[in-house]
């Protein structure tokens, strides 16, 4: 991952491949004399949207203009500035040289903190044009950059009721919980209860307006049954046996409080991932296809920092046999962008990684991005991909299958599994072939049944050497 920690002033050279690639969602062009109203609409859709770039002084095929004059467009950006409310912060205009004359460049840094209108307009960026933006884009901004998100909104229908007092009780013990403190105080402290308001809204602050219920923080770390409200949040595990998505696979969908989701997750990786012998030098190490640490990060930080108020997608985690992704829906939330993710800290749900912390999950400072990517390195694998979809967060693993090498027939990895023979032939044919089916085994030890053969994968499947792809006809088995 490349990190650019400051934003950087644009070089000509740079200038000159935005000015030839045209407008953008990320990129602007105004004449000289564009209007201050004009210039503040799109400083104000960018603000809205990703950040970019707003070039003053180029015609809209990006061919600057001569007789443009860079005092007075610096000028009219603070002007444009001011108009908005609240006032966009921006670094200062940049007046760049090319060729043709003096062009002014203004950057909108992406993830700013607040919703930027202007006389009651909202807008945003896409197509490379400004336009008002409709009432979900509007309302998930709100939650996005507001100081109460959608985990601090109160559940419709769920009661004290469908909080599980074990759960909360263990959380408690975990927490040195003194027997003088009121659990619900505790519960209030942490954003997992709130009071309803007896008027139009909700009220948390104690004041003992209306009754207390559960948050959506509160249903997904401690509720009998978080998918009975919130359908969509839960992980999609997925182990396919190649490099591409096909219709063999292997899959657990995984359900319940956040931190079994997050053990089961983890606990579904382990299970489906490779072990073997690597080379280091002239000795052999055994290892797995990826570093437990990092998954637990991943998975974690997707189940700390998704948006749980997109419905009808959940986490997803897609094992491939070259590479492990997760996927979590919402963009980076706050002023996070993939170029500041290393250095910044920002979190949607503040009372879920409070919690997930005071469970020993993540670290409340957030050190997980440069621990995963040191792990990586020394684990001589490239460092994770980060990156931002249209309306989620992806991170990839690079897998260590490749370097992964088969120890000699002595040193069989399951020399001490009390294999027989038939079994012993099986699993040298997998690592030959990459696979092997029951006809196949069949063939190895044709002097015995089919039952038998059956019983011997089966074996081999429970005894966590292989996995079973498949169904009926079309079943195969892969090492593991």
């Amino acid at each position: 991952m490349i990190v650019r920690r400051r934003p950087q002033a644009l070089t000509p050279e740079e200038l000159a491949s935005h000015l030839e690639a045209g407008p953008g969602d990320r990129v602007a062009f105004l004449p000289a004399r564009t209007t201050t109203r004009q210039l503040a609409e799109t400083l104000a859709a960018m603000a809205n949207a990703n950040g970019g770039l707003v070039i003053l002084g180029v015609t809209a095929r990006g061919t600057p203009q001569k007789e443009a004059d860079p005092r007075p467009l610096c000028e009219a950006v603070v002007e444009a500035g001011l108009l908005t409310d609240p006032p966009i912060v921006l670094p200062s205009p940049q007046v760049v040289d090319t060729p043709r004359g003096a062009v002014v460049v203004v950057q909108v840094p992406p993830g700013l903190p607040h919703i930027y209108s202007l006389q009651g307009l909202y807008l945003t960026r896409t197509a490379g044009q400004n336009r008002p933006l409709t009432t979900p884009e509007l309302r998930r901004l709100l939650l996005e950059r507001s100081d109460t998100g959608f985990e601090a909104q109160l559940v419709p229908g769920a009661t004290l009721e469908d909080l599980d007092p074990g759960r909360i009780e263990r959380y408690l013990e975990q927490i040195a919980f003194a027997p003088h403190e009121d659990v619900q105080q505790v519960l209030l402290a942490r954003g997992c209860i709130a009071y309803t308001d007896t008027g139009q809204g909700f009220t948390a602050d104690g004041s003992g307006r209306g009754q207390l219920a559960p948050t959506v923080a509160g249903i997904l770390l401690f509720g009998r049954d978080p998918q009975r409200f919130l359908r969509s949040a839960e992980i999609i595990c997925v182990r396919y046996p190649d490099r591409e998505m096909s219709d063999e696979f292997v899959r657990q969908d995984i359900t319940g409080p956040l931190a079994d989701q997050a053990r089961q997750a983890e606990a579904f990786v382990v299970s489906n991932m490779r072990r073997g012998m690597k080379i280091a030098g002239l000795a052999r190490e055994e290892v797995t296809e990826y570093p437990l640490p990092v998954v637990r990060e991943a998975i974690v930080n997707a189940i700390a920092h998704r948006d749980y108020s997109i419905r009808g997608e959940g986490i997803r985690l897609l094992m491939f046999s070259d590479r492990l992704e997760v996927y979590s829906p919402g963009r980076l939330p706050g002023h996070v962008t993939l170029e500041n993710l290393k250095d910044e800290r920002y979190s949607r749900n503040e009372a879920i990684v409070a919690v997930l912390s005071d469970m020993g999950y993540i670290e409340r400072l957030g050190y997980g991005i440069d621990r995963m990517i040191a792990t990586m390195q020394e684990a001589g694998l490239p460092e994770p991909i980060f990156e931002e979809t249209a309306a989620g967060f992806k991170v990839t693993l690079q897998s260590a299958s490749a370097e992964l090498v088969s120890p000699q027939p002595e040193q069989q990895p399951w020399g001490h599994l009390f294999l027989n023979e038939r079994q012993e032939r099986a699993l040298a044919y997998v690592q030959q072939h990459g696979r092997i089916t029951n006809s196949e085994y069949q063939a190895l030890a044709p002097d015995v049944s089919a039952e038998t053969i059956r019983r011997d994968l089966a074996d081999l499947v429970e005894k966590n050497l292989l996995l079973r792809i498949g169904e009926k006809r079309a079943t195969y088995y892969i090492l593991k």
